[in-house]
C-alpha cells in the first residue's frame, strides 16, 4: 500500500476517534476530511465534491419536503385520528401505534416521521391516560424498523444505493429490493416490542419535567365553516383533553362559563383554555380549530411581555453550548432566549441555573422571541423545539398530500420513473399545490445532515481509490478463513459497533467500499453484504446518541440512558439473529459457478 493509502487510513481512524470523543459536529468533521483529500490530491476536486450530486443524496433531500408536505397539510393527523383510537393498555397502544408509524416511515425518512409525530403521540397518551414513557421508544424504534422496509425509509439505505452504484457500475436497487429482509426483521421487532416494552420501560406519569411552569391560557375560534360548528363540546373532543381545560366561550359579547359537554358550538365562537405548552399545540391541530385574531387575553402565568413566548426545546449533539455552564455560554446573548428551567433525564434540575453545564438530550424551558424558532431550525442548536404560533395544517389538502405520496410510491415502485426523479417530482407537486408554503419545504431540509452524508462520500472513495479497501479486505478474507458466513457475521457486527459511535450514514459509507473489496476477492455475491450493512446502520436501539430519532424521544419520554439500554441491548441482539438469518437462508452467500 503506498503512502496514499496510509495518509487515508490514518485519516479514516482520526474521524472515527474524533467523532467518537468529542463533541465536534460530524458535518465539520467530514467537511475537514474531505478537504484534506482535495488538498493534498489524493481526490480530485470532481471527486471530493462527487456526493454532492450523488443521486441517493438528492433523493433524501426531496424526500424531506415530501414529509413536510404530509406534515404541514394535517395528512398524517388523518392517519392518527383515524387508526389510534382509544386503547386501555400499553400493548393495545403499541399495537395500534406501530402500525401507521411502520407504514409512514416505510416511505417518508424516518427522521421526519418520528418529528411529526412526538406531538401527535404525546396528546394521544394524555387522552388515553398512559404515560409517554410508554410509548416514545417505541416509537423510535417503529419507525426504525419501518425505515429499513424500503430503499426510500431511511437516508442510510438511499446513500448506500447510490454509492454502491457509483463503485461497481450496477443499476442498484429498486423500492423494495431489502423488503424481503426488512420485513421480517420489522415483524419480529414489533413482537419483542408489543410484548415487552410496556414492562421493561418505567412509568414516570408524575415525573413532568415543568410541570408548574408551563401553564397558560390561549383564546381560539371556531371556524365558521369547520366541521365544528354543529356540535357540542363533547363530540368535537374538547372535553376530555387531558391537562388542558376549556375555561370558557365567549359568543356575540356573551361568555358562557362552567361549560356544559353538551354545548353547542356555533361559528366564531371564542374558546379559552388553560393548559400547557405541549397540550395546547395538539389543540392547535384540531380540524375547525384557528389561532384567535384577538390576542388581548392571551397571557402566561409566570410572565407577561407581550413579544415574548414560552418554548420548550430539547439540546442536539451539534449545540454549540454543550459542555459550558449556561452562565458561561452566554446563552441570553447567543441565542436571544432566557432558560426558565432545565429537565435532565425525566427531572426538574434545581438550584442555581447559571451553573448547570448543558448536556445532549437535555430539556430547556425558554421565554425567547418568536425568531428564535425560526432561526434555530436552520441552526439545529435544538431538536424539537415546540412553539404555540406554529402554522395551522392544511386540512382541506390532506387527502390531495396523500394522492401525492402514493402516485409518487407507486410510480417508482413499478419503475416507471426513477426513485430520484419520483421524489423530486413529489416535492415539487407539494409545494405547487399547497401541501406545505416554500419556506416550510426550506425548513425541513436538515443541512447538517445532508452536509454530512455528501462529504462522507469523499472518504469512501478515498479508501476504495488508494487501495485501503482492498489491503483490509485481503486481511479480513485470511483472517475469516475465507468463510462466507462468518464474513457476512462480521460485516453485520461491525457496521453496528460504528453505528452506536458515529453516525449511521458514516458507518456505512466507510464500510461499504471494504464489503465490496471483500466479495470480490473472495468471490462472493455482494447483495447480502450490501443489506446486512443497511441494516446494521439502521438497527441502532441501545443508546439515545446511536441514532438520531430516539435523541428525539430522550426529552420527551422523560427517559434516562439506562431505559435505552435495558429494552435496547436485547433488540440489538434479536434484530442482528433475525437479519442474519433472513440472509443466510434468502441469499446465496457464493456467486454461482
Amino acid at each position: 500500500m503506498e503512502l496514499s493509502g496510509w495518509f487515508a487510513l490514518g485519516l479514516c481512524v482520526a474521524v472515527l476517534v474524533i467523532l467518537t470523543f468529542t463533541r465536534i459536529g460530524p458535518h465539520l468533521v467530514m467537511v475537514a476530511a474531505l478537504t484534506l483529500l482535495s488538498v493534498t490530491g489524493i481526490l480530485t476536486s470532481e471527486e471530493a465534491l462527487s456526493g454532492f450530486s450523488n443521486a441517493g443524496l438528492i433523493t433524501v433531500a426531496a424526500m424531506f419536503v415530501v414529509a413536510a408536505g404530509m406534515h404541514a397539510s394535517g395528512a398524517i393527523d388523518l392517519l392518527v385520528n383515524h387508526l389510534l383510537g382509544r386503547p386501555k393498555t400499553v400493548s393495545a397502544a403499541v399495537f395500534r401505534m406501530f402500525w401507521p408509524v411502520v407504514f409512514l416511515s416505510s416511505f417518508l425518512n424516518n427522521t421526519p416521521v418520528v418529528a411529526t409525530m412526538i406531538p401527535a403521540i404525546f396528546g394521544w397518551c394524555r387522552k388515553i391516560n398512559i404515560a409517554p414513557s410508554k410509548l416514545m421508544i417505541p416509537l423510535s424504534y417503529t419507525a426504525i424498523l419501518g425505515g429499513t422496509m424500503t430503499l426510500i425509509g431511511t437516508s442510510t439505505n438511499l446513500i448506500v444505493n447510490g454509492q454502491y452504484q457509483v463503485l461497481t457500475g450496477e443499476p442498484g436497487f429498486s423500492l423494495f429490493s431489502i423488503t424481503a429482509v426488512g420485513m421480517p426483521v420489522a415483524l419480529c421487532g414489533f413482537l419483542f416490542i408489543w410484548l415487552f416494552a410496556g414492562k421493561l420501560l418505567p412509568d414516570r406519569t408524575q415525573s413532568q419535567a415543568f410541570s408548574n411552569f408551563r401553564e397558560f391560557t390561549l383564546e381560539v375560534s371556531v371556524v365558521p365553516s369547520g366541521p365544528l360548528v354543529g356540535k357540542t363540546v363533547e363530540q368535537a373532543g374538547l372535553r376530555h383533553l387531558q391537562r388542558v381545560y376549556l375555561v370558557e366561550i365567549e359568543r356575540k359579547g356573551s361568555v358562557i362559563t362552567a361549560v356544559s359537554s353538551e354545548e353547542t358550538l356555533q361559528g366564531e365562537d371564542r374558546l379559552v383554555f388553560a393548559g400547557e405548552t405541549d397540550a395546547i399545540s395538539d389543540l392547535l391541530r384540531i380540524n375547525g380549530i384557528a389561532p384567535s385574531t384577538n390576542e388581548e387575553h392571551s397571557e402566561t402565568f409566570t410572565a407577561d411581555h407581550a413579544e415574548r413566548r414560552l418554548i420548550e426545546a430539547v439540546v442536539s449533539p451539534h449545540c454549540s453550548a454543550l459542555g459550558y455552564a449556561i452562565r458561561d455560554a452566554r446563552f441570553r446573548a447567543r441565542y436571544g432566549a432566557v432558560v426558565l428551567a432545565v429537565a435532565r433525564n425525566g427531572e426538574r434540575i434545581k438550584g442555581n441555573l447559571g451553573s448547570i453545564k448543558l448536556q445532549a438530550g437535555d430539556t430547556l424551558l425558554l421565554e425567547a422571541r418568536p425568531a428564535f424558532v425560526s432561526r434555530q431550525r436552520y441552526n439545529k442548536d435544538f431538536l424539537l423545539i415546540s412553539d404555540l404560533n406554529t402554522e395551522t395544517p392544511r386540512h382541506e389538502r390532506a387527502y390531495l398530500a396523500w394522492g401525492i405520496l402514493v402516485t409518487v410510491i407507486g410510480a417508482a415502485s413499478v419503475e416507471l420513473i426513477s426513485m430520484l426523479n419520483a421524489a423530486l417530482i413529489g416535492a415539487g407537486l407539494m409545494i405547487m399545490t399547497g401541501c406545505c408554503s416554500a419556506s416550510q419545504a426550506e425548513k425541513s431540509l436538515d443541512l447538517t445532515v445532508i452536509v454530512t452524508i455528501a462529504a462522507s462520500f469523499a472518504l469512501g472513495m478515498a479508501l476504495q481509490k488508494t487501495g485501503v479497501a482492498g489491503f483490509l479486505a485481503e486481511n479480513i478474507v485470511n483472517l475469516s478463513g475465507g468463510t462466507p458466513w462468518i464474513l457476512l457475521i462480521l460485516t453485520y457486527l461491525t457496521v453496528s459497533v460504528l453505528t452506536e459511535m458515529i453516525t449511521n450514514n458514516a458507518s456505512a459509507l466507510l464500510t461499504l467500499p471494504i464489503v465490496l473489496e471483500i466479495t470480490e476477492k473472495a468471490d462472493l455475491n455482494n447483495l447480502p453484504f450490501v443489506f446486512a450493512i443497511m441494516m446494521a446502520a439502521s438497527a441502532s436501539f441501545a443508546t439515545p446518541l446511536g441514532y438520531q430519532t430516539n435523541l428525539m424521544v430522550y426529552g420527551p419520554g422523560n427517559y434516562r440512558f439506562s431505559d435505552f439500554l435495558k429494552v435496547g441491548v436485547p433488540m440489538n441482539i434479536l434484530i442482528a439473529i433475525v437479519t442474519i438469518t433472513v440472509l443466510l437462508i434468502g441469499y446465496p452467500l457464493e456467486n454461482a459457478k
